[in-house]
């Protein structure tokens, strides 16, 4: 049975969370905390499984408690539960930042319970969380600014043999539990004249993926955007699918174009990344990167092997090391599709060098 911690300063939020988590029997709530300083305090001294976390409270918030255990190098793994956390994305994407595996939107009042779609959901993101990696806060030699550096240098490389390259291609990347905080580690180091359009199926609710956008655009050479209906894609330019729905990449004259569909939820998620895949595969694409991140589940899997039959396809999966969960990209190597496994940090150069750039004009 996994132990967790519930850390919300409202009575009635707390025994309602509790009473949830403690009707299954996968789970026991070991301790309750009022606020951050007090969850600090057991954090400090005992272990769980996992930490339901609320954000706003008295002494210390969420987010503080968040950098707080940064700081002393305890490992958690924490669930962000909030109400702010449908309003305010940032808020959420500052969490998964600071070391936060994944989050869930808390009910306003106990009343909204009732249905019981928020007891799924909650449930659901605990068992994947317990089944999570701790997140690791080592003093680390990793520098962005260097590793920019490193992949300005493969650019130079890259386009000495780009004019090989001449097949029409599209890199097509799917991430989950993990991903927002993965893709930081990919978005920034691709170049603005690579010689594809990305395309990026990332597990998140309405109106978190424009936020995640916006915070990768904010780094990143290259424009990256939540993609619009109708939208013509740019090689160099990257497009994350808007949440709560289904994206497909069309062809129209010649062109690369967005379309959303509206079927139900598939592998348990909407948007999902087998869509994606699959409609690549009837395309005017000639080749196809599939890139595999951190994630629960088995999405992609079954699009990668549906594109396969059609398309030269060369499939990047993250290496178990490096990953927070290792159900996607574990799937599909198990099912042999995998060209290459490797660590995160690697990922963006694996890209460069199968899609190549183009002029530094371009």
């Amino acid at each position: 049975m996994k132990k967790v911690l519930v850390v919300d300063d409202s009575a009635l939020m707390r025994s309602v969370i509790c009473d949830i988590i403690n009707s299954d029997e996968r789970f026991h709530v070991e301790d309750r905390a009022i606020d951050g300083l007090d969850a600090l305090q057991l954090l400090s001294r005992k272990e769980y499984d996992a930490v339901v976390l609320d954000v706003n409270m008295p002494r210390m918030n969420g987010l503080e408690l968040l950098q707080a255990l940064r700081d002393k190098k305890i490992s958690a793994r924490v669930v962000m539960a909030s109400t702010d956390t449908r309003e305010g994305a940032k808020t959420t994407l500052d969490a998964l930042s600071l070391g936060a595996i994944d989050f869930v939107h808390k009910p306003d009042s106990h009343r909204d319970c009732k249905d019981g779609v928020f007891n799924v959901k909650l449930l659901n993101i605990l068992d994947t969380v317990c089944q999570s990696k701790k997140p690791v806060f080592e003093e680390s030699t990793y520098n962005v600014e260097a590793e920019k550096e490193k992949a300005k240098k493969l650019v130079d490389i890259a386009a000495k043999t780009s004019k090989a390259i001449k097949d029409r291609q599209i890199v097509c990347l799917a991430s989950s539990t993990g991903g927002p905080k993965a893709l930081q580690d990919v978005v920034p180091f691709l170049p603005a004249n690579l010689k594809a359009p990305v395309v990026i199926v990332q597990h998140m609710p309405v109106g978190f993926t424009a936020s995640l956008a916006e915070r990768l655009n904010s780094i990143s050479e290259c424009q990256v955007k939540e993609a619009e209906e109708g939208e013509v894609l740019q090689d160099g330019h990257v497009y994350i699918a808007r949440g709560g729905s289904h994206l497909n990449v069309v062809s129209n004259s010649g062109q690369f174009k967005i379309h959303y569909s509206d079927e139900p939820a598939r592998e348990g998620v909407k948007p999902c990344a087998n869509y994606m895949y699959e409609s690549v595969a009837t395309g005017i694409a000639e080749r196809v990167v599939c890139v595999v991140l951190t994630g629960m589940g088995a999405d992609g899997t079954k699009g990668i092997q549906h594109l396969k039959t059609s398309k030269k396809t060369y499939v990047i999966t993250q290496n178990e090391e490096t990953c927070t969960v290792y159900g996607m990209p574990k799937a599909a190597v198990n099912a042999g599709l995998s060209d290459c496994q490797i660590p995160l940090k690697s990922v963006a150069q694996e890209i460069i060098l199968n899609v190549g750039v183009g002029s530094v004009n371009a």
